[in-house]
């Protein structure tokens, strides 16, 4: 396609074939702690990977930020142990993924405390649900809130953000 292409999966064998059929990244929407060969996989096709937080309920009683905090220290230890090379790595705190809206928008406000780790962020708010919290609002209607989410996104650290409304 001439243009680098990503995989979101959480499955090795996904990953695996989509890299070997041209895909340049993988996103692994549960930061390589679900698939133990995923990052094995990544590893060995020397890929580039996004490591998003998730979770498996959503728990309002947390601090988010910290849980996130330690599930990037956990999935850094296992992408050190496979050999990924530090900048191979993006973390991606998964906004909307396992969180309250008031713990996505506590995490974008939050989101320079990611910064310790050194490594690039990425931040997908494009058209989540957390913004209709704000201004209510359809998936297709959030342009304004995408915006001004990632606007924040930006200015606390995000190196990339993930859009549906390119232009």
């Amino acid at each position: 396609l001439g243009t680098p292409v990503s995989i979101d999966t959480m499955k090795a064998s996904v990953a695996a074939w989509a890299l070997g059929n041209g895909a340049a990244i993988a996103n692994d929407v549960w930061g390589l702690q679900r698939d133990p060969d995923m990052a094995l996989v990544i590893a060995e096709r020397d890929a580039p990977v996004v490591v998003m937080h998730n979770r498996d309920s959503v728990d309002p009683s947390i601090d988010i930020v910290q849980d996130i905090i330690a599930f990037f220290a956990r999935s850094l230890d296992i992408a050190a142990k496979a050999n990924i090379p530090p900048e191979h790595i993006v973390l991606d705190p998964g906004i909307g993924f396992g969180k309250t809206p008031e713990q996505s928008m506590i995490t974008l406000a939050r989101l320079d405390e990611l910064g310790r780790f050194g490594l690039p962020l990425l931040v997908g708010a494009s058209r989540k649900r957390f913004i209709s919290t704000v201004t209510p609002s359809e998936p297709q209607q959030r342009l304004g809130g995408s915006i001004a989410a990632h606007l924040l996104a930006a200015q606390r650290g995000a190196k990339i953000i993930r859009a549906h409304d390119v232009a």
